[in-house]
């Protein structure tokens, strides 16, 4: 993404630099990897295990109605309401990819991953943060043409273009991830195998190799600028002509009215791509466990709850349709009892 390029020329930066000749020579074959994140705080494990599980949990839940709720209720059969519903399977694997295995480490005393586990880790973690930043640019067009072209939407967003659309925002983020993937799983690593986070990522497998990091670092760039920096700039594009559009409506109703279709999306994108920035782009800042633990908190886990609930509040269909749902499930009459 955007953010990659300087995060792990920090890395780099601080790789080679820390490593010592005995572990440059002493070359291991590495089955299991050690995770440090949490580590400071040893007394505060069951706290941290029922946050995150309360988090979890909501997670699945908000977007498990978001996804229900478009399939049953037809006023949500739109375009923007189908990207809505892939964005909620997309934040499901997120954090299914990293929190059940952090939760089950808060009771273990050793906080291992497998070496096969990590790799896995990485692939879904980079597939799933790739395509929802392209998804995210797909919805951002969607917005444009409701907004900037509203009679030629039923022909630029129909149901093969929207199909496209998403295919080709997972394709994006699958031939990322694969690519990253097979080129971590190429490195020789060495030294100790402790992991000083609660995932797997590239940078910190980067950081315990011994051999030669150039290929990862070029794709790496390459990666910045197609998955990470284009989507962002179209979006930011997107929107520039979307508020000139609305600011050129005569009514103030009609302003808001046009606001309002696009402001969830434009909420989600800023603390998308804002968390995403903040917790890669602290080169000046230098490293510290606890802060690096806390951004990544807030991206990895906390944001992925944060769609389905900014969906629900500020959108009347989609408060509409959970209304159903839950009267569906029995809840609404209990709740109103």
């Amino acid at each position: 993404m955007l953010f990659v390029h300087s995060h792990y020329g920090f890395y780099f930066s601080h790789c080679f630099a820390a490593r010592t000749p005995f572990e440059m020579n002493n070359q291991t074959d590495v089955t299991e990897f050690i995770f440090l994140g949490f580590s400071n705080h040893p007394k505060l494990q069951g706290l941290f295990f029922l946050v995150f599980l309360i988090i979890y949990l909501t997670t699945l839940l908000g977007n498990m109605f978001i996804m229900t709720a478009t399939r049953i209720s037809l006023a949500l059969h739109t375009p923007m309401y189908y990207f809505l519903s892939n964005l909620s399977f997309l934040d499901i694997c997120y954090t299914s990819t990293t929190i059940p295995v952090m939760l089950v480490n808060f009771f273990r005393e050793k906080k291992t991953i497998s070496y096969e586990g990590c790799l896995s880790q990485i692939f879904f973690l980079v597939t799933c943060a790739g395509t929802e930043g392209v998804l995210l640019a797909a919805m951002a067009y969607d917005r444009y043409v409701a907004i900037c072209h509203p009679l030629q939407y039923p022909v630029l967003m129909s149901v093969k273009v929207c199909v496209f659309l998403v295919s080709g925002s997972w394709l994006c983020g699958l031939v990322n991830s694969v690519t990253h993937t097979v080129l971590a799983a190429t490195l020789t690593l060495c030294g100790p195998n402790q992991i000083s986070h609660f995932l797997c990522d590239i940078p910190l497998l980067l950081k315990l190799s011994c051999s030669d990091t150039s290929l990862n670092d070029s794709m790496l760039h390459v990666a910045s600028a197609t998955i990470g920096l284009s989507p962002c700039l179209f979006t930011g594009v997107s929107y520039i002509l979307i508020i000139s559009a609305i600011l050129r409506i005569p009514s103030a109703q009609g302003r808001s009215k046009a606001f309002s279709t696009c402001a969830s999306h434009l909420t989600v994108v800023v603390i998308f791509f804002g968390t995403a920035n903040f917790n890669y782009d602290r080169t000046n800042i230098g490293y510290n466990l606890d802060m690096d633990i806390l951004v990544s908190v807030f991206f990895c886990v906390i944001t992925p709850m944060f769609n389905p609930i900014i969906y629900s509040l500020r959108n009347k269909e989609v408060k509409g349709a959970l209304r159903k749902l839950a009267r569906e499930c029995g809840f609404y009459n209990k709740i109103s009892n």
